[in-house]
């Protein structure tokens, strides 16, 4: 945290950036695609945003969305609705048009600002989207035409709204959901910004460093972290798309710290020395949001002797991160079992590891189910008060549905997952809702969707099924078939054909045999 960043705890998400404006108003703030906003000039486009949304009647209670690629204008929606008491949900562009529908109306989503390559999209589900109001349209690089920068510069600014409180939800993350639905995972101003204060502990932004914000907006790491150069006042450069060449243009643009999906450290290790030099630039490489293979860890902290490496472990229900593994841990030689850790609880962070069964504490180094209470704990399953109970517990533990231990030095170990969740390069995918599509493949007999390792993606999709007798079909079909439905990230990568699927005692297929033999040979599970 730079010096001049040591000031009074925000308590609403729009103070820092206030802040800054008042304070280095000609500073550098965001560059994106070729564009630069100082403080000042980002402050007032969320003011007038604020301006824009509460003359559509947008106010407390509220919820806006948000549907495109990496845009400042995403952030310039969450704080202005913040600021206004309202809520921006945002939705994953990779969905299918389907998706989005269910997504939107879920929200309640009065405004919808969608980017003018998925407009179609919108388009097919218009007249399905029976909450929204309006719908504002934005380019990549605000040219001639673009509804949304018409909408600002026609606006008048207003300032936050006195009624606002901290409890009020700021965003709707949609995270996947019991009945195979994703559900809206409601943050409160008070969550994100204790996640903030919390989840920087442990960085050191010094005077010329630059944040690169490249994860996917609609993620919680994307929209945490972005926060991050806005708390510290610190100059970010967005990209559009995590590829490589955009990572690349952003680093040689002076972006020198980052959070990223272990994914792309394979992909710029397979890239050959050109790309690792670029890398090399980078002063903190922060990854999580999968499992990070140890080989590919081992290689990269040799790759890059000068670079600090933190890994987090996290939930959306919890803002993002809760605990994390410092960059001298990861060059300890005494301490090398730490790196498949998911290091020690963030401050605020409680933890404990309770027996599924019973619900009793277990002793140390015994695995159960991990439990935190935070402030950064999540207000609720939006509409959903049953599934809320169910993980949240009346004293505030959340229940994260991940099996793990916990070591006599407080070093949090994640191995197994109860929730039936696959999480393929930072995408969270749940298995019902893939099932549910196969399953009316007229072939299907039956079906059981797993996650097996994959060296760039840390997961994949992996159907296991079995076939009606008679009935005939090829993988390249059920692959097909399910891209007819779902993002194709959600979509398998590979298909197993058995005869009968494994089942316990009581029917239930055992999906944990199913995975043994792919995961006997990797050092974390989750």
């Amino acid at each position: 945290m730079t010096a001049t960043a040591e000031l009074a705890t925000p308590t609403y998400l729009d103070e820092r950036l206030a802040h800054w404006a008042r304070e280095t108003p000609d500073a550098e703030a965001m560059t994106y695609l070729g564009r630069t906003w100082t403080w000042a000039e980002m402050h007032d486009r969320v003011r007038r945003l604020a301006g824009a949304l509460r003359a559509m009647g947008i106010g407390r209670g509220d919820v806006v969305s948000f549907l495109d690629k990496n845009h400042p204008a995403c952030v310039e929606l969450t704080l202005a609705a913040a600021s206004l008491g309202a809520a921006n949900a945002i939705v994953n562009f990779r969905l299918a048009a389907d998706e989005i529908d269910y997504v939107v109306n879920d929200s309640g989503a009065r405004v919808l600002l969608v980017g003018t390559e998925l407009l179609g999209q919108v388009e097919a589900v218009r007249d399905r989207l029976t909450h929204v109001e309006r719908v504002v349209a934005l380019t990549p690089d605000g040219a001639d035409g673009d509804e949304y920068e018409a909408l600002l510069a026609g606006a008048d600014p207003v300032d936050r709204d006195p009624a606002v409180e901290p409890g009020d939800t700021c965003l709707v993350m949609y995270s996947s959901g019991t009945t195979g639905r994703p559900k809206g995972v409601m943050l409160s101003q008070a969550n994100m910004v204790a996640h903030t204060l919390n989840a920087h502990d442990g960085w050191a932004f010094d005077p010329g460093d630059k944040n690169m914000v490249s994860m996917p907006l609609f993620h919680v790491g994307g929209s945490s972290y972005v926060l991050f150069g806005i708390h510290d006042g610190v100059p970010s450069v967005m990209t559009r798309d995590p590829d490589g060449a955009s990572l690349a243009g952003a680093i040689m643009a002076g972006a020198n710290r980052t959070f990223l999906v272990p994914a792309v450290l394979a992909q710029v290790l397979a890239s050959g020395d050109q790309a690792i030099a670029v890398f090399g630039r980078l002063k903190t490489y922060c990854y999580g949001a999968a499992p990070m293979p140890l080989p590919l860890l081992r290689a990269a902290i040799q790759a890059w002797p000068d670079t600090d490496f933190i890994q987090v472990y996290g939930l959306t229900e919890v803002c993002g991160v809760i605990t994390h593994l410092m960059p001298a841990e990861h060059r300890d030689p005494d301490h090398p079992e730490r790196l498949v850790s998911a290091g020690q609880p963030i401050p605020g962070a409680e933890v404990r590891v309770v027996d599924v069964g019973t619900g009793e504490d277990l002793p140390v180094g015994d695995h159960g189910e991990l439990w935190f209470r935070s402030p950064q704990v999540m207000t609720g399953y939006l509409g959903k008060p049953e599934a809320t109970a169910e993980v949240i517990t009346e004293d505030g533990w959340f229940r994260t549905g991940d099996i793990g231990k916990v070591d006599a030095d407080g070093y949090v170990y994640v191995t197994d997952r109860l929730k039936d969740m696959i999480i393929s390069g930072g995408e969270n995918i749940y298995s019902p809702e893939i099932e549910r599509v196969l399953a009316e493949h007229p072939a299907v007999a039956e079906v059981a969707i797993i996650g097996v390792p994959d060296d760039r993606w840390g997961e994949t999709v992996k159907a296991v099924v079995s076939l009606h007798p008679g009935q005939e079909a090829t993988e390249a079909e059920l692959v097909e078939h399910c891209r007819a439905s779902l993002a194709r990230y959600k979509c398998p990568s590979s298909v197993e054909f058995l005869e009968a699927l494994p089942r316990n005692p009581t029917g239930k297929i055992l999906k944990r045999d199913l995975r043994a033999p792919y995961w006997g040979e990797w050092d974390r599970r989750i």
